[in-house]
């Protein structure tokens, strides 16, 4: 339907004769911050944009300088941010390279594969698991910030207990450490990103939000890094090095975390209109506190986030399932969240050491070499992913990402078949070998940047805590599958394994299609509109033309 320019009203108004749905409902709240326009103007242009008018219109109004001093500043507080997804890939790496030591292999009588390695990764997940009560209170009560804080307090401690193995000799003891960590991990990596989420400005947030996800790869080549490093020091200190390496990115958080602004959101909801207000403005508007983005945020925060909701009671779940547009956001991201683990990826992070032993690559070093390659590989074309989610969206990524991995499954599974056939056919081993670095390729670019971005801006304020909370313990929940299935299938049936995963990305390919809505070009507050739609999908995806005058004043917003 139209939204019309109304003379008598000085501002935008509806067709009495149509019912006023999504479009209708954007364009008034446009009015209600912009500046009113004093006659019907004559249109001078017109756009053809995707997403939410009121977004558009602002960024044509004020467009934002993304490397302005204020700006930098935010982007530094962001990189704080960052580390929890570092501290996360730290860990995803670790183990990865624990697995490949020899030294470490033996001080616990351990295999790098079946139960053995299956039990000792799934104590992280367990941790992660049992801090699901506590993930959602930590970040809504005492603010985002602190949630970071106290996750990295929980991995400090946790690397301690690690670390003191070599003192004890005690696995038990190394697995309680294991499950600290996933329990610090879980609230961090819920915190992380919804502090990054909510203190960007609306126009950056899809890129910056992206790239926090990346950082999981600067986590993961400084345990390869390190565990290849290590390696010509005495068989001890070559996996004590890489274990209290944990202590780097935790305690630079637990420093710098008081430094920095707190989300204007969760201070609009605790009382602090003043706080939020000076934020944005500083932040946002570049100091000013008439700027078309403040009051646009503002108003919406009026319009949309809930003073007394149940964000405010540790123990109220109701606001995740109290409509149904909330059970659709909360199953986007659980399923989002699901699908990044079950691609494959997990096998290639945990236990790549008994794939390429099955591809015939033995050798310690060797395996450490390709751990290494492959995590700088991924991490540059994680960067490059990131800097494609506004310009292509978030579906066409998913998808590429999804049924690109199928084909890479698929190409894996011929070509270790292969090697099986012929052991003594480096060609072949090379091949896999090849084919892993193309998975993470296609993985990097198409799923990471939108491992952590998706999930969190799903959810609606109220829900965003304690919804990421389902997030890490659907997480946690794929992962410990993926911990215990996966070593015991390939110690069983070997490359066999790899069809599991050619059928389950294809699956995964045609859900997203269907059910997953695009997110880009709105603010967080904006995308109520698209989930209270009937078919938020569809809405998503929907044009829109906004009708210019000469100052880039909206005069009319119409469906393309």
């Amino acid at each position: 339907m139209a939204a019309v320019v109304d003379e008598k009203n000085h501002g935008i108004g509806y067709d009495e004769h149509e019912e006023v749905g999504n479009s209708a409902f954007s364009a008034r709240l446009y009015m209600q911050w912009a500046d009113k326009v004093q006659d019907a103007k004559e249109v001078v242009k017109i756009k053809t944009i995707k997403g939410n008018e009121v977004f558009n219109a602002a960024m044509l109004k004020e467009p934002p300088q993304p490397l302005s001093a204020v700006a930098l500043i935010l982007y530094a507080s962001s990189f704080i941010g960052f580390l929890c997804s570092t501290m996360n890939g730290y860990d995803g790496s670790l183990l990865n390279v624990l697995l490949s030591n020899n030294a470490f292999l033996a001080n616990f009588n351990g295999t790098n594969d079946g139960i053995w390695a299956g039990i000792v990764s799934a104590m992280y997940q367990i941790g992660g698991v049992v801090a699901l009560p506590f993930v959602g209170p930590a970040i809504d009560k005492w603010g985002r910030k602190i949630g970071m804080f106290l996750g990295a307090i929980a991995i400090i401690i946790g690397t301690v207990v690690q670390g003191t193995t070599s003192i004890t000799g005690s696995l038990g003891q190394f697995m309680a450490g294991r499950f600290l960590l996933g329990f610090g991990v879980s609230i961090a990596a819920s915190a992380g990103p919804i502090y990054v989420v909510e203190i960007c400005h609306p126009a950056y947030r899809g890129v910056v939000t992206a790239l926090y996800n990346t950082f999981w790869f600067t986590g993961s080549i400084i345990s390869a890094g390190a565990g290849r490093g290590a390696l010509s020091a005495s068989p001890a200190q070559s996996w004590l090095i890489p274990v209290w390496l944990q202590l780097l990115c935790s305690g630079i958080i637990a420093v710098c975390v008081f430094w920095l602004p707190e989300s204007p959101r969760w201070m609009y909801v605790n009382n602090r209109y003043e706080g939020a207000k000076a934020m944005i403005a500083k932040y946002h508007g570049s100091g000013n506190v008439n700027s078309v983005w403040v009051d646009l945020q503002l108003r919406e925060y009026d319009e949309f986030l809930e003073l007394n909701g149940a964000d405010k009671r540790w123990w109220d779940y109701r606001a995740l399932f109290k409509k149904r547009s909330a059970v659709y956001r909360l199953m986007c991201n659980v399923t989002i969240s699901i699908f990044g683990q079950w691609a494959g990826n997990s096998v290639l992070s945990y236990f790549l050491g008994a794939v390429l032993q099955g591809a015939g690559i033995t050798d310690q070093t060797e395996k450490l070499n390709i751990t290494l390659i492959m995590s700088c590989i991924q991490f540059a074309c994680a960067i490059f992913g990131a800097f494609l989610v506004e310009r292509v969206g978030r579906r066409p990524l998913l998808l590429f990402g999804n049924f690109g991995c199928a084909l890479v499954w698929l190409g894996m599974t011929v070509a270790s078949a292969e090697f099986v056939v012929d052991p003594t056919d480096g060609g072949r081993s090379k091949a896999v070998q090849a084919l892993i670095y193309i998975f993470g390729v296609i993985f990097s670019i198409g799923f990471t940047p939108l491992q952590a971005l998706y999930p969190v801006e799903v959810l609606s304020f109220e829900m965003r805590a304690k919804g990421m909370a389902f997030s890490s313990l659907a997480v946690n929940a794929a992962g410990l599958l993926n911990q215990f299935a996966w070593p015991v299938a390939l110690a069983a049936i070997s490359w066999r394994t790899y069809i599991i995963f050619t059928i389950w990305c294809a699956i995964q390919g045609t859900v997203i299609y269907f059910f997953i809505p695009e997110t880009k070009a709105r603010t967080l507050e904006e995308l109520d509109i698209i989930f209270e739609s009937k078919n938020p999908c569809k809405a998503s995806l929907e044009k829109k033309q906004l009708a210019l005058d000469s100052s880039m004043n909206v005069v009319n917003v119409d469906t393309a």
